[in-house]
């Protein structure tokens, strides 16, 4: 994933069943019912639509609240979540203990955060300085120079993306990497398009840059003028930029040069001086992602006066600023969010605070966030049941009838390489250097940028580090790291809908076991795949099978490019597809693995349902929610997660077992002849 499983989203709770013993005049809670027919709509029939049967009643009573894009089982994790982090962030503030302590760093830049009263008195005060420097720009160098001082002091990131991290082909070793960017809009099809509901956010966007640039001091006329001049030049860059479906091919995006010749191609930056001034010298060779991108940024820098691109680095100071200034900032870029994302008002800022804080200071939060939340019985949990799924999914690819015997002994030696981790790191990081005040919100936020932007090209020289999480504990996700070979399950998702103590088997394996399948599966998705045992980008399939797995996996694009979502968009199958073939494995790994379990070789029904009902429905309730229209048609565009109501079916509609369980017949509108059931893993 990330499933979002993601963003999709995250988030985490805790769910303990109540006592069955009644204390003196209590009462004792009632016994929590995993799979209740409450939430369900049994006037559907599962085979017409899976997702409504079980979870219709449940998405009537539940609307989405007003400071959410979108409401369902992950969002209301991450809200509880949220309320934890919160709470440890208070008491932290409260009593924040010795300088440079963990609740000292985390407690103080919370109280900062909330400080509103100096916020609003610094008004837009903290990025002057900024802002007059670039006003002293004479000339193109000027530009080059200025824009790599705000990407080393983690100010802005203009032009283009840079960082340092695995070489796709050499996975222990760091290496930097130059990637397209330089955008604004979610993508490039905002710039691109010019339907109604994709000129309504154009103009909203320009709206949102003169706003912001009024703010700060400049007359609305040429605020409006500015506002041209980015749109104009974000576009050019947009223009030059893959889509999202061909990103996913990783070798598109692999191209190795020397410093000298990547300098060649593009004259107006000097590469070789760069890297000394972005703090990575020494490097005898860089990956390129995208070299015909960084030809148009050269071209676009060259032909572009310096007054437009002076206006540009300027737009890049504010709009990554907005959200830390005095009000009128913050409000002109929830505004802006609205028209994006249909958001109604804005998030609490303790809300806002916490997550600022669990996404840059990840590892200090997460101690005290481990301490009173995390049940250490949990890892040693899901380290059996990884350990049954991966057993499954190894049987399961020994008896795929279309794979080669040659092809099949890599892929069992790359599935036997897989590590995992679960729960949170064994070291956490220290963020050593790194001084929080209790009195200088926006100070705060620039040493954290500088010190990650400082860790981040201290790894050049060293090996890749495999040991660190690249997710924070309190995170309700899962990924797969192909360059690393590994899944990771954080802390937060290892809790009720998908995983419970008190759960039977069918719960979990529906669940958390359909996750755990998920992760394993994307190491044979249409990326994960291409990487070898070892983490590198290496072809080891013979072409017969690379060819015969391609012909399934179209299948599975042609499957998603017929569902919609706002009526008329259709979800893009190729930009799914990677998550759309792990859920298809991930559900069959597990559905395999629960069979095993005496609940998954029995038929005793537990509130009505059978085993093989529980965990059908068990896996549907994971993906229950709702959507803003405006949130649902930006992700169409943008996430490689199909929405949540077809995950919920679209792999059962593949699976025997499905049909069998919930008597789906021909007529129904979910039935496929079992010759058109798509089998991949």
């Amino acid at each position: 994933m990330k499933i979002k499983l993601s963003r999709l989203i995250v988030g985490s709770a805790i769910c303990i069943t109540a006592s069955a013993f009644v204390i003196d005049n209590i009462k004792p809670k009632p016994k929590m019912k995993f799979i209740d027919p409450e939430n369900m709509d049994k006037s559907i029939k599962p085979g017409d639509d899976f997702y409504e049967y079980a979870n219709g009643a449940w998405i009537k009573k539940h609307p989405i609240p007003a400071k959410e894009t979108r409401w369902g089982a992950f969002n209301i994790l991450a809200q509880e979540n949220t309320d934890h982090l919160v709470g440890l962030l208070k008491d932290a503030g409260k009593k924040p203990g010795l300088k440079g302590s963990v609740t000292q760093r985390v407690g103080d830049m919370y109280t900062a955060g909330m400080d509103t009263l100096t916020i609003e008195k610094r008004g837009y005060e903290p990025i002057k300085a900024d802002l007059e420097r670039i006003a002293r720009i004479k000339t193109t160098d000027d530009v080059v120079t200025e824009a790599t001082y705000e990407r080393t002091h983690a100010i802005a990131g203009p032009l283009f993306a840079f960082g340092v991290g695995p070489d796709s082909k050499h996975p222990n070793v760091n290496i930097v990497s130059f990637y397209q960017g330089g955008t604004t809009l979610p993508d490039r099809d905002y710039y691109l398009k010019d339907d109604a509901r994709t000129l309504k956010i154009q103009n909203a966007y320009k709206q949102y840059i003169v706003n912001l640039f009024t703010f700060s001091g400049t007359d609305t006329k040429q605020a409006v003028k500015n506002a041209d001049i980015i749109f104009g030049i974000e576009t050019k860059l947009a223009k030059a930029q893959l889509s999202r479906t061909e990103l996913r091919d990783p070798n598109r995006s692999y191209h190795k040069f020397s410093v000298i010749d990547f300098q060649k191609t593009t004259p107006h930056f000097k590469w070789v001086k760069l890297m000394v001034d972005m703090k990575a010298p020494g490097q005898d060779s860089i990956i390129v992602g995208q070299p015909d991108f960084f030809k148009t940024t050269d071209d676009l820098v060259g032909s572009t006066t310096v007054d437009d691109l002076k206006t540009y680095l300027s737009w890049g100071i504010l709009k990554g600023a907005a959200g830390s200034l005095s009000s009128p900032f913050v409000k002109a870029s929830f505004d802006f969010t609205s028209v994006l994302t249909g958001q109604k008002v804005q998030t609490p800022r303790k809300e806002r605070m916490a997550s600022l804080i669990d996404g840059s200071m990840g590892e200090l939060l997460g101690q005290l966030y481990v301490e009173k939340y995390f049940k250490p019985a949990a890892k040693t949990y899901m380290i059996n049941l990884v350990n049954n799924l991966k057993s499954v999914l190894g049987d399961r690819i020994k008896r795929v009838e279309w794979m080669s015997d040659e092809t099949k002994a890599k892929a069992l030696k790359k599935l036997a390489a897989f590590s995992v981790k679960i729960g949170y790191t064994d070291k956490w990081e220290e963020y050593k250097g790194l001084v929080i005040e209790r009195d200088d919100y926006f100070g705060n936020l620039k040493r954290i940028g500088q010190w990650r932007y400082n860790f981040n090209v201290s790894q050049l020289g060293k090996p890749v580090d495999k040991k660190r999480f690249n997710m924070t504990p309190p995170t309700v996700n899962a990924n797969y790291s192909p360059t690393k070979n590994e899944i990771t399950f954080p802390a937060g998702i290892l809790q009720f809908p998908f995983f419970d103590f008190a759960a039977d088997d069918a719960v979990n394996y529906g669940a958390i076991g359909a996750v755990i399948g998920h992760e394993m599966t994307h190491g044979f998705d249409d990326q994960g795949r291409q990487y070898d045992a070892d983490g590198s980008l290496h072809d080891w399939w013979t072409k017969a099978d690379a060819d015969k797995f391609k012909s399934r996996a179209d299948r599975v694009v042609e499957q998603f490019n017929g569902y919609t979502v706002n009526d008329t968009i259709h979800i893009n199958g190729r930009l799914t597809l990677g998550e759309n073939l792990a859920d298809l494995g991930g559900i069959n790994v597990a559905y395999e693995a629960f069979k095993k379990t005496k609940q998954g070789k029995s038929n005793v029904k537990i509130d009505g349902f059978t085993p093989d009902q529980r965990f059908f429905l068990s896996f549907a309730q994971v993906w229950r929610g709702l959507a803003r229209p405006e949130t649902s048609a930006q992700l169409v565009l943008t996430d490689p997660h199909s929405p949540g109501q077809y995950r919920a079916f679209a792999a059962l509609t593949n699976i025997d077992a499905w049909y069998k369980a919930f008597n789906v017949q021909p007529g129904d509108k979910l039935y496929k002849k079992p010759e058109d059931r798509i089998k991949v893993w």
